[in-house]
């Protein structure tokens, strides 16, 4: 899937994104749907490696079961082997889209119910800051009203960044700063406070430090009045409660590749709200079939209420027929069983 521009962060810099896509077919030819994106640099999963743990350890777990056992199934899953978090995302996305058509549940009514609709931000690429400056502009007349800054590339022209941006938008767009690990604690402090100082206004700063300084996470969050967010830090509702244990961040960040899928989330999600700590549901590159399945979480559980779900809609195209629709910033979720899914043109059959 072509990108509208290529996707710029600390980490990687891509044009196009692929999605493996898997299919659960029920008995009665019912289809549920599941993604899995190859974000290396973050999970390890590669698109072989996620077809290769899926045929050979996952499919085993799943086939021949009974729809109606999906907590013995979810669990079998998460069981098969450790690590794949994308590999058993995309199962167990299916396996919920097949248990909602099967029930005549759309999915963020099997989650909660909460609102039928969630509201995202828009992920501006690191880039030089006139030319993000352009990129906000853009968004803000597209109706976006919260934009995700990808920065943590030069702390001093991470500033200058950041600053053109606020300029460009004015003072009533919600401006988030990613910086995917790119800063040291020492920096990150730093900058932060120049950007306090400079009053411009940040809602959150995510990841500033590498996913394994969790000593420095903390540090960072104990000395900026900015609240801090958790992302590659934390995978599963273990790492939830080992960071709020630590008052290590402010929020965590739940992607679903990082999880596991949506059951862990949703736990990930309960360990968050019982320490009285916000949520953010976020994505990877990934096609809508993944989106639908975030927003669907997010818009089903109250708890959860900052969404980054913006990657269906940086695509040129979108080769998926149903689920969720974007509407100025807003995901707005069908009605129909499950993820609502009813077709995906032009995939092609792989062989690793």
């Amino acid at each position: 899937m072509p990108l509208k521009t290529p996707f710029k962060t600390a980490l990687r810099q891509v044009r196009t994104a692929e999605d493996l896509i898997i299919q659960v077919i029920g008995d009665d030819g019912s289809v549920g749907y599941g993604n899995a994106p190859a974000t290396v640099v973050i999970t390890g999963d590669s698109h072989t490696s996620a077809a290769a743990a899926i045929r050979q350890y996952l499919a085993p777990a799943v086939i021949g079961r009974d729809i109606d056992d999906r907590e013995d199934i979810l669990q079998a899953v998460q069981q098969a082997m450790v690590h794949n978090t994308s590999a058993k995302a995309a199962v167990d996305m299916a396996v919920h889209d097949l248990f909602g058509q099967k029930y005549g549940l759309p999915l963020y009514r099997f989650f909660g119910g909460a609102r039928n609709e969630v509201v995202s931000d828009l992920t501006i690429s690191v880039n030089d800051p006139a030319v993000m400056a352009d990129d906000a502009r853009k968004a803000v007349s597209e109706g976006y009203r919260q934009l995700k800054l990808k920065v943590g590339v030069g702390a001093d022209i991470d500033f200058q960044r950041v600053s053109a941006v606020r300029q460009a938008v004015g003072p009533d767009m919600g401006i988030r700063l990613d910086a995917n690990q790119g800063w040291t604690a020492k920096e990150a402090i730093r900058l932060i406070r120049r950007m306090e100082d400079a009053g411009l206004d940040i809602e959150l700063v995510e990841q500033p430090v590498p996913a394994w300084d969790i000593e420095g996470l903390k540090q960072v969050t104990d000395h900026v009045d900015v609240d801090i967010m958790a992302d590659e830090a934390v995978f599963s509702p273990h790492d939830v409660f080992r960071l709020l244990s630590m008052r290590a961040c402010d929020l965590i960040n739940i992607k679903l590749m990082k999880a596991g899928g949506l059951a862990p989330a949703a736990q990930m999600a309960a360990v968050a709200a019982s320490a009285g700590v916000g949520c953010m549901m976020g994505c990877m590159l990934e096609s809508k079939v993944g989106i639908t399945a975030a927003a669907s979480l997010s818009a089903g559980m109250r708890c959860i209420q900052k969404n980054d779900l913006d990657a269906a809609d940086l695509m040129a195209a979108d080769p998926v027929a149903g689920g969720l629709q974007y509407q100025n910033g807003r995901l707005v979720l069908t009605d129909a069983p499950g993820l609502g899914i009813t077709e995906i043109k032009g995939w092609q059959e792989l062989s690793f």
